[in-house]
């Protein structure tokens, strides 16, 4: 939970790196309420609530997914790439999966500390 609300008060930066485990506990957090939300909707009738809840947090997940990206070398332009229909989303899973690069880059210092 604490990753979440991290990566939640970081709204709308794009700078610096991420580590593995902040961007994969934001994505699982993130899962979970949106599952929650679903359900919940479903039996209140208000699902236009989980797309509300999508659009708010449309922005921090770009920009963690950016960070995550920075930390493994890449650019964070290299989400648009999930764009292209099932190939685009395993290749970022991959990049995001992959371990930091160590040391500085040029997106900053390595979160790990190494």
């Amino acid at each position: 939970m604490e990753h979440f609300l991290s990566v939640v008060k970081q709204y709308a930066n794009f700078n610096g790196r991420a580590r593995r485990q902040e961007f994969w506990m934001y994505v699982l957090f993130y899962f979970i309420f949106a599952v929650v939300l679903s359900i919940v909707t479903g039996l209140i009738g208000l699902g236009f609530l989980v797309n509300i809840y999508s659009l708010a947090l449309l922005v921090p997940s770009l920009s963690v997914g950016a960070r995550r990206l920075h930390d493994t070398g890449k650019s964070g332009w290299w989400q648009l790439i999930g764009l292209i229909p099932l190939i685009g989303i395993i290749v970022l899973i991959v990049f995001w999966a992959q371990d930091s690069t160590p040391g500085e880059n040029q997106y900053g210092p390595n979160p790990k500390g190494q």
